[in-house]
């Protein structure tokens, strides 16, 4: 047992000490050959072979080196080290070494290990409040698409984007894990990787306080409020959180020295500020500031001005010398960056010609706490319109848009013009008034000439109106159809069809509305520009309906029994220049024929028989609302209607006195009375000669203006009055074209003439007697955001609060009695569709004959506004 023992013991020591030795010999040869190539020899390339793991082609890369055999380098040298630089640059791998794999004499053989970065499959966000959008806004701007190599310096790009992306928003705290998963082929190859993104948005850091060290002048309080983007933690403020961000803070650093250099203090300033993380979920802001001295306005002069008097020009800067200093007023008294149409000094200019006029308020004196002042005026040369073109439209016509141009070659330069062409051309309705741009193309001083260019970008203006329900005991259709850019000139022009004649600016409406006992077609025409020189709109329209009695018990309509309206109109307005050329004069002549064939059913105090409703409609009204007329963010809009009826009683010999005396005594006729139904004949036979042709007069003032709150946040505020009279008082108000009050108007037609005045929250005409009232007014706050004012579809939201009501003549006149509401709703315009929308109003007040408060009542909007 010991021999075999000693035995194997002596084979094993045998076969150590050859290993041992070949190795010793192999690290004296590798010593040797490093030796050899630390010396900085030149070797040639006897062989190179690339290896690791990478799908390029072995010959692809090589030749990518540059490197071939038979060539002669330094190894180590500068050779090798630019080709590792310039497969490094490419940011396809991972890993890049040259191994030398034997050196005989001044042959060398190279090995190129690369290792491939993983190419980007697929990449998968996730975390609770991160949005759809947000998402596809991380992917874009970090370009992770697919086939992406996935590098250390992308994940760490990545990480940090998301995290400061929500640290703008006020997540603080925001943690961002990025895991790369292996993605393999059927033979189990790694063929790429997807990217899991988990965002912890965590909670939005708080300012608890906001503190103010060497305040004097202002109070803590009055500091804070100037201070619109930063807020305090507050909880009886619910519209501005008390979110911390770097951004609005910044703009409130400038709000702070606005407020004291509007109140004299000209040197304030901030000395600093500190940002005190109390935890996770708070902040504190200290801020230390150093107010200076107050100062006042000394003497102004200005110098260099030849066009304008010295009077003139201190009308439009209104600052006057011993008043409290106030920079940001000054600034905005030579040049309001903020309103394009601001009266100050340097629209005084570029109104009147000077584009190039530049105009700089200079601090010449500083006497102990007044400063005098020297504006410096470079007026410079006029300057005239030489050309100016139109793009964009490739689907209106030119002369449709230049004949709204208020900037016309050879006349002097305006910005006013400019400015005010911009919105006419929003208001035509054809173009996206998001996107119209006024471009100076060339701007000659030498000569004293503009090009102008207006790009414009075409949308939808075509609509068209579909809509079904139920009501009234039967199915209801409508099919409207509204093409606000015909043209009628080629209306024969068959290659024009595209699909219909457009270009020309003209406004052709169809509609039609039925179910199985009513039915009524409407076509109207609108010309804006009779003749194609001057701005006066012609406007027609025509429409016939057909009302059958409807018994609800039947469920069918009683064909002989039918109320028809066949009627049209004719209307001419004019833009005019005075007071100022915002105004347009209307007129209009309308005429509609009432006929009634055993359409008994107290609708009317005649079942047989006709009137006629022959009426002018006179008016005056002032729309310069801003640009965009679906969401206007300035301005005003207001009407004043006259509606007039010729006069009949005071010529045509019939003595309504007498009429009405005999009515009043009929209508007191006992129902036992055998005469009571002959009685009830002539009741009907003396309305039918009272209302044989209508006479009254109708009234309506409405207006309508618009305030920018803060950024896009607009408030509508509206007023509505109305008022139907009569000339003759023994002939009385016709039970026609009268007023009723209450819902969304949708459910309503007008068949007697009648006006549904829209009040949310409340059920359609819930708010006046069946007969209708002569008066009504209205009142309305609305507060609205835009979503988005996409060229596709502008989309907004707004909060309301309303009243109104309507009363049977001024003897019952209380514009203090309103019937409230307030509510919340969406508004969807799309070219296409027109206007739509939704509203939830809460009616705080009962409905006519009830008693409780009416609640919560949805309506919906279909091409109105309220």
């Amino acid at each position: 047992m010991n021999n075999l023992n000693n035995s194997s013991l002596l084979h094993i020591y045998r076969k150590s000490y050859c290993i041992l030795l070949f190795t010793i010999l192999s690290v004296f040869s590798l010593q040797a050959q490093q030796k050899e190539l630390d010396s900085g020899r030149k070797y040639t390339i006897n062989e190179i072979t690339v290896t690791g793991a990478q799908n390029f082609n072995e010959q692809t890369v090589i030749a990518f080196t540059g490197l071939k055999k038979g060539d002669r380098i330094y190894i180590p040298g500068e050779k090798l080290s630019q080709v590792t630089k310039k497969l490094w640059e490419q940011n396809l791998f991972s890993d890049i070494a040259f191994y030398v794999t034997n050196v005989e004499g001044d042959n060398v053989d190279l090995e190129l290990y690369i290792v491939e970065l993983p190419k980007l499959r697929e990449v998968v966000i996730s975390g609770k409040g991160v949005r759809k959008a947000k998402k596809k806004e991380i992917i874009k701007d970090n370009d992770l698409k697919a086939g992406a190599k996935i590098t250390k310096n992308l994940l760490t790009t990545t990480k940090n984007y998301i995290t400061n992306l929500y640290k703008k928003d006020g997540f603080y705290n925001t943690e961002v894990t990025i895991n790369t998963t292996p993605y393999t082929d059927s033979t189990g190859v790694e063929e790429s990787r997807n990217m899991v993104i988990s965002v912890d948005k965590g909670k939005r850091v708080k300012v608890k306080n906001i503190n103010f060290e060497g305040n004097e002048q202002f109070s803590d309080g009055k500091l804070r409020r100037s201070m619109k983007k930063t807020k305090r933690k507050n909880l009886i403020r619910f519209w501005k959180r008390s979110k911390f961000t770097e951004e609005g803070f910044e703009e409130d650093r400038e709000s702070l020295l606005k407020k004291y250099k509007s109140n004299g203090y000209r040197d304030a300033r901030i000395i600093n500020d500190t940002l005190r993380v109390l935890d996770r979920k708070n902040v504190a802001l200290d801020i230390n500031l150093e107010e200076g001295d107050k100062y006042y306005f000394g003497d102004i002069k200005f110098i260099g001005n030849s066009v304008f008097t010295d009077g003139q020009l201190r009308q439009i800067l209104g600052i006057k010398t011993g008043e409290v200093y106030n920079g940001i007023l000054l600034q905005e008294r030579i040049q309001d960056d903020s309103d394009p149409e601001a009266n100050d000094l340097t629209n005084l200019y570029q109104n009147n010609g000077y584009l190039a006029a530049r105009i700089n308020p200079v601090e010449v004196a500083v006497r102990n706490d007044t400063i005098d002042f020297e504006i410096r005026i470079m007026e410079r040369s006029l300057f005239y319109f030489d050309h100016v073109t139109v793009i964009g439209n490739d689907r209106t016509n030119d002369h449709v848009i230049y004949r709204e141009l208020r900037t016309r070659p050879g006349q002097k330069y305006s910005k006013r013009d400019v400015v005010r062409t911009i919105r006419e051309l929003g208001q035509l309705g054809f173009f996206d008034p998001e996107q119209l741009s006024p471009n100076f193309k060339k701007v000659d001083e030498n000569n004293g000439l503009v090009d102008l260019e207006y790009s414009v970008v075409e949308k939808g203006s075509s609509q068209i109106e579909l809509q079904g329900g139920y009501g009234g005991g039967g199915f209801v259709g409508t099919l409207g159809l509204s093409f606000n850019n015909f043209s009628l000139r080629n209306i024969f022009n068959l290659s024009s069809y595209k699909p219909l004649p457009m270009g020309d600016g003209q406004k052709l409406s169809i509609r039609a509305q039925a179910s199985s006992y009513y039915q009524t077609y409407s076509l109207s025409l609108t010309e804006p520009w009779l003749g194609g020189r001057k701005p006066v709109q012609l406007s027609t329209s025509f429409s016939h309906t057909i009302q059958n009695y409807y018994d609800p018990r039947q469920r069918r309509a009683d064909k002989t029994r039918s109320f028809t309206i066949t009627g049209g109109s004719v209307g001419l307005a004019k833009k005019v220049k005075w007071p100022d050329d915002y105004f347009v004069w209307s007129n209009a002549i309308s005429f509609q024929h009432y006929n009634l064939n055993n359409y008994n059913t107290g609708l009317f105090t005649f079942g047989d028989g006709y009137s006629n409703n022959l009426a002018y409609t006179i008016g005056i009204s002032r729309n310069n609302t801003a640009t965009n007329p679906i969401y206007p963010t300035s301005g005003s809009d207001f009407s004043i209607t006259a509606k007039l009826t010729p006069p009949y009683s005071a010529f045509n010999s019939v003595d309504y006195k007498a009429l009405s005396r005999e009515r009043d005594q009929l209508a007191l006729t006992n129902p036992d009375n055998p005469e009571f139904v002959d009685d009830n004949k002539r009741i009907s036979a003396i309305d039918q000669e009272r209302f044989k042709w209508l006479e009254y007069y109708k009234i309506k003032f409405k207006g309508t203006w618009y305030t920018k709150l803060v950024e896009k946040l607009v408030l509508r505020t509206n007023t509505e009055f109305g008022f139907l009279g009569a000339y003759n008082q023994d002939r009385g108000i016709p039970p026609f074209e009268r007023y009723f009050v209450g819902g969304d108007g949708l459910g309503a037609y007008s068949l007697d003439g009648r006006e549904v005045i829209q009040l949310r929250g409340y059920p359609n005409q819930s708010l006046t007697p069946i007969d209708g009232n002569t008066i009504y007014n209205k009142f309305s706050l609305e507060v609205r955001y835009p979503v988005t004012l996409a060229q596709m579809a502008s989309i907004y939201v707004l909060g309301f609060a309303e009243g109104g009501a309507s009363y049977d003549g001024f003897r019952d006149y209380n514009p203090f009695e309103l019937k409230r509401s307030a509510g919340v709703g969406l508004r969807i315009f799309m070219p296409a569709f027109g206007l739509l929308g939704i509203d939830f109003g809460y009616g705080f007040d009962p409905v006519l004959g009830g008693t409780e408060k009416n609640g919560w009542e949805p309506h919906f909007i279909i091409g109105q506004q309220f």
